[in-house]
């Protein structure tokens, strides 16, 4: 494993989860990729995506099959200005690289909005820490392990 991999398992292990993390050479960064090298459907791909809303970070667990919205994640924010994070400030907030950002393990507290659809599936995927790795979980303890709150985040159609 790589360090990132190992701060994953450290987090993981701190919270009572033991992933079955899988990994892909061909790498998993984008939600197609993955549900592509998973054998799943995208909807149950999370990805995890990191904003500034009004300079703070904030992250969205969302389905892999929706586009957030930013007004939205606005408004559930209560924040003026709502941006996608640039990779340096979401490596910054979630001490990992863009394409592996778990939905744990973060340096500090981080506000963090799940998406509704997330919780339509039995069991989802999510990114273990690098960009080639990723394990699967129920939604509800996607929800206690995050800390997450669910709302409806995607871009209306």
């Amino acid at each position: 494993m790589t360090a990132a991999g190992d701060r994953f398992l450290a987090a993981a292990g701190s919270l009572g989860v033991e992933p079955a993390v899988r990994r892909f050479p061909q790498g998993t960064k984008t939600a197609a990729d993955a549900a592509v090298a998973i054998g799943c459907e995208i909807g149950q791909i999370v990805k995890s995506l990191v904003f500034m809303a009004d300079g703070r970070p904030l992250l969205a667990l969302t389905s892999g099959a929706n586009r957030a919205d930013v007004t939205r994640l606005a408004e559930l924010a209560g924040a003026v200005e709502v941006r996608r994070a640039t990779p340096e400030e979401a490596r910054e907030a979630t001490g990992f690289a863009v394409g592996g950002t778990p939905p744990f393990g973060h340096p500090g507290p981080l506000r963090v909005l799940v998406d509704r659809d997330v919780l339509v599936h039995d069991e989802v995927w999510a990114a273990a820490g690098t960009p080639d790795s990723v394990f699967p979980l129920s939604p509800q303890d996607l929800l206690r392990v995050s800390g997450g709150r669910v709302a409806d985040l995607k871009e209306p159609v």
